[in-house]
């Protein structure tokens, strides 16, 4: 009786704990579009799909010159981090050699003072720009340089002219910031240094109506491819990127 007791006890005790549990995925969870979810599963989820590194602090092969296939010497390797060093050689945006449709992307950068440079996905070569086609997740110094004054939308983390990015998940000029890109069809999230700052869907009605106020209306190929390369931008600051790696998710 007493070993069929303690049986019956830790079965019950068992269930409860797996109660409890998904209680607490449920909170998790709650407040989610299904968009999201369905983005974050798939960010948990990823099948058989592993990290790919595109820059570990040693080597350049990953990336090259916009609409051109050497890297400009004014990008260079500097105390282990992939550096925008101005006034060292030609400039110019860079692009990964790879394009990626569906993915996840994790980086860590850091800005110059009044510093100004940005993150651009599903980007093309068929214009003059990556930000022609690709949006853009803004790298900025939100204290000192002039474009934070025409709005949260212009703000490090913000979808550029697009979407505005909460001022207060940034850390100060100097400082590592972590980003997270996660592109799941139309669904695409901004995060910040573990606080999601942007979300969006392409196509959406709030999405056609941000792209039709911004400058991008000028530019009808704005967003709308489904693959494309990652670029880092020449915005004529001094920045800092490490740690870059990327997995595609189904």
């Amino acid at each position: 009786m007493t070993r069929l007791l303690t049986l019956m006890i830790a079965v019950a005790l068992m269930g409860c704990a797996e109660a409890d549990d998904a209680a607490t995925m449920s909170e998790d969870h709650a407040g989610m579009s299904a968009e999201e979810h369905a983005a974050m599963m798939a960010d948990d989820d990823a099948g058989d799909h592993d990290w790919v590194t595109l820059f570990d602090g040693s080597s350049l092969d990953a990336f090259r010159g916009f609409n051109r296939e050497t890297m400009p010497a004014a990008w260079m390797i500097k105390d282990g981090a992939l550096a925008f060093v101005p006034g060292s050689g030609d400039g110019g945006d860079i692009i990964t050699r790879e394009q990626f449709g569906d993915f996840v992307l994790e980086l860590e950068w850091k800005i110059s003072e009044a510093g100004n440079s940005g993150i651009m996905y599903r980007a093309t070569e068929e214009f003059g720009a990556p930000w022609m086609t690709g949006p853009e997740y803004q790298i900025l110094d939100n204290l000192a340089h002039p474009d934070a004054q025409f709005g949260e939308d212009r703000l490090a983390g913000a979808n550029y002219d697009v979407h505005p990015a909460d001022p207060e998940a940034v850390k100060p000029v100097g400082e590592w910031n972590e980003t997270r890109i996660v592109a799941h069809g139309n669904h695409v999230e901004h995060w910040l240094n573990g606080t999601k700052v942007v979300s969006y869907e392409r196509y959406s009605d709030d999405w056609n109506a941000r792209v039709a106020d911004s400058k991008w209306v000028d530019h009808p190929e704005y967003g709308k491819r489904d693959s494309g390369h990652i670029a880092l931008q020449d915005h004529s600051d001094p920045v800092w990127y490490r740690n870059i790696r990327i997995r595609t998710i189904d």
